[in-house]
């Protein structure tokens, strides 16, 4: 869902769920359960917009903005082999407005400087890239006055609190042959988001703590927003 440069520890995420459950998801939510909070009407009118989903793993988040949102194209941009496989056999059909891109995120947002109406991540490329590299890429892709919007752990999974400074932790993953292998995950604080973004050139910063909800995949999570500004003269 972020950067991959050696074995694809992307590559049993979602299997199991992509055999049984091959719908467009009738809705849309931030949380990490996908259970409680807010839909799409965060990111605003979409009709006609050009959007992209950073890392999109199976493009489950961008197939429903597709059929039930009507966004000129939405761009599902991950760097995953097996993701990128996985949404073409679910959703390859719904092109041209939903547009498949296996691709690393920040080569992807640089390469498509003012491309975008509306940037999102749901615990994707925002919580696996180094977020010095991604934000300014992210930002640069922005039209002006376009948005970016992302859900990111609010502590981590362990339970340990979040990073108070641009540092990342280490989590679990596993090799395609099911080797044990690690991941870089940022978990930072909300006020280390803010000064990031801050300093990536976006304004409008806001931040919104989702709560945790319930059963096995609870963890609380922020929802946060941010806009490249419109230059005046």
């Amino acid at each position: 869902m972020g950067r991959v440069t050696t074995a694809d520890l992307w590559y049993h995420y979602g299997r199991v769920r992509a055999e049984r459950d091959r719908a467009v998801p009738g809705s849309f939510r931030w949380s990490w359960g996908q259970d409680v909070g807010p839909g799409a009407e965060v990111l605003g009118g979409l009709a006609g917009a050009v959007v992209a989903d950073l890392g999109a793993g199976a493009a489950r988040h961008a197939a429903h903005l597709v059929v039930r949102h009507a966004p000129g194209r939405v761009d599902a941009v991950d760097a995953s082999p097996a993701q990128y496989g996985m949404a073409t056999a679910l959703y390859g059909p719904l092109a041209p407005r939903l547009r498949l891109v296996r691709q690393d995120v920040v080569t992807h947002l640089r390469a498509n400087p003012g491309g975008y109406d509306v940037l999102y991540s749901v615990f994707g490329a925002l919580d696996f890239t180094e977020p010095r590299e991604l934000l300014p890429a992210a930002a640069a892709a922005l039209r002006p006055g376009g948005h970016l919007v992302f859900s990111t752990l609010a502590h981590c999974l362990s339970g340990a609190p979040a990073q108070p400074d641009v540092t990342a932790v280490d989590v679990p993953a596993k090799t395609p042959d099911g080797g044990s292998a690690t991941l870089r995950r940022w978990v930072l604080q909300e006020h280390v988001w803010a000064k990031v973004l801050d300093g990536a050139g976006f304004t409008g910063i806001r931040v919104e703590e989702l709560p945790a909800g319930e059963g096995d995949r609870a963890a609380a999570a922020l929802l946060i927003s941010a806009e490249r500004p419109v230059r005046t003269a």
